[in-house]
């Protein structure tokens, strides 16, 4: 089954997994996998029997099964949770452009199936969210809105004038609140979380000295806003002076890697002391130069199923690839330190979580994007089981999702099929064979 050479928006609905029952539908009839290899966070188990009912997953120790049980069996293949993307962004783009336009039920419902079908099962999108959101929100919790778990920050809030930048984002008023002083940061949280969000989002970037940095009192109210509500915090950073801002603060995550220098070691205890979460996104700016370093690239099914027509028209234009490349230097700079930086953090014992920055913009590809952090993080020095573990059951953390992330007895029946072993390899996690959610399969092989 393939997924590209059409624009998804309105391709996803067409094709076979998109017409597969949804979460809202009638309970499905319960789910034998036999001679199941699964990770349970460490390691891959040893041959085992899963059983999916109710869309509750059972670990089962005898040969007892319901009667009616679908049996499937799994010989030669492997199990992992489905993935939980902690940064990303929904409804913002829609073939090779962005804009408030795209933000409509279809376009999001078609980005969360899309997501769905790379094997990912929830994505948190942080920040430039439309007021259509809260209530998309409120039906992927009652299971009535198809494709991948949808939570968020509503629209995030920025300094006026600042982060995100409005003109080359093409973004509307409504997708970022910028209020003036701490009281109205306050107050703008406040009535976010009557609305109904998981966590908040703010934009301390300065991005380099070109719009106003969030001063340290105005992170401080959202701290003290967020915190009274029962939210984390989430801060787009770049630099270290940021994140040292952020941390002190008392932000919960880092939304992004620290890029522009190597973490020193007071920063490091003060995030292990704090309990700071950290949310690399390496591929954010490796996405700037990797299409246009090598067109072949956009001959790879994987990449081409979560791409539209224009965007692979667009990576293989000579002009635009030479135009990428000619400012990709500092790019690359940023990917080497955050790796740097990503394996330090881990080694130092700070909880660590997944997240992209997919859909952001059109080149941030959602779905692809999130495997190929897997693979960024296996080449910051991070085992493939370490980052399969920040893929789904660290972030499930984060984000308070105590019933999924993990192949456990009680759990979500939230589960990804692989044809091949991914702590041999960690680009086996393409290799997907099928792919449940509470139970019911939702997406089949992505080529």
């Amino acid at each position: 089954m393939r997924l590209a050479r059409r624009g998804f928006v309105f391709a996803l609905a067409s094709l076979p997994f998109a017409r597969l029952p949804q979460a809202h539908a009638q309970v499905a009839a319960p789910i034998l996998l036999d001679n199941v290899r699964y990770f349970d966070g460490r390691a891959m188990a040893a041959p085992t029997r899963l059983l999916m009912a109710n869309g509750i997953l059972r670990i089962l120790n005898s040969d007892a099964a319901p009667e009616g049980a679908q049996r499937v069996d799994l010989s030669g293949r492997y199990v992992i949770p489905a993935m939980i993307a902690a940064h990303s962004h929904v409804g913002h783009t829609a073939g090779g452009t962005s804009g408030r336009q795209y933000y409509t039920r279809e376009n999001v419902e078609a980005q969360l199936r899309q997501y769905q079908a790379f094997g990912i099962g929830a994505a948190a999108s942080l920040g430039l969210n439309a007021p259509l959101f809260h209530a998309l929100r409120a039906e992927s919790r009652a299971g009535r809105l198809a494709g991948a778990l949808f939570l968020g920050a509503g629209p995030g809030l920025g300094m006026p004038e600042g982060a995100p930048p409005a003109g080359p984002m093409n973004l509307a008023d409504d997708q970022v609140i910028r209020p003036a002083d701490p009281a109205a940061m306050r107050q703008g949280i406040n009535d976010l979380a009557d609305k109904g969000i998981d966590l908040v989002k703010v934009w301390i970037d300065g991005l380099g000295d070109t719009v106003p940095q969030m001063t340290p009192e105005m992170a401080r109210a959202a701290v003290e806003a967020a915190h009274g509500r029962g939210l984390k915090v989430a801060a787009h950073i770049h630099d270290l002076s940021q994140a040292q801002l952020a941390v002190e603060a008392g932000v919960d995550i880092l939304a992004h890697g620290i890029r522009d220098k190597e973490i020193d070691g007071g920063l490091l205890a003060l995030m292990r002391e704090r309990g700071t979460w950290y949310i690399p996104t390496i591929q954010i700016d490796e996405a700037e130069y990797l299409y246009a370093d090598d067109p072949a690239i956009t001959e790879d099914p994987f990449l081409r199923a979560a791409l539209n027509p224009a965007m692979i028209a667009r990576m293989q234009d000579p002009s635009w690839r030479a135009a990428q490349l000619g400012r990709a230097a500092p790019r690359r700079s940023d990917v080497r330190i955050n790796k740097l930086n990503l394996k330090r953090i881990h080694d130092a014992g700070i909880p660590v979580a997944f997240g992209t920055d997919s859909g952001g913009t059109p080149l941030r590809v959602q779905g692809f994007a999130e495997h190929r952090e897997l693979e960024l993080m296996v080449e910051a020095g991070l085992t493939p089981a370490q980052a399969l573990d920040i893929a789904t059951a660290r972030s499930a953390q984060l984000l308070g999702l105590a019933d999924r992330g993990s192949v456990r007895d009680g759990l979500r029946a939230d589960l990804v099929v692989l044809e091949g072993d991914p702590l041999a390899n960690i680009r086996n996690t393409r290799r997907i064979a099928r792919v449940y959610q509470a139970g019911r399969e939702v997406a089949g092989p992505i080529t």
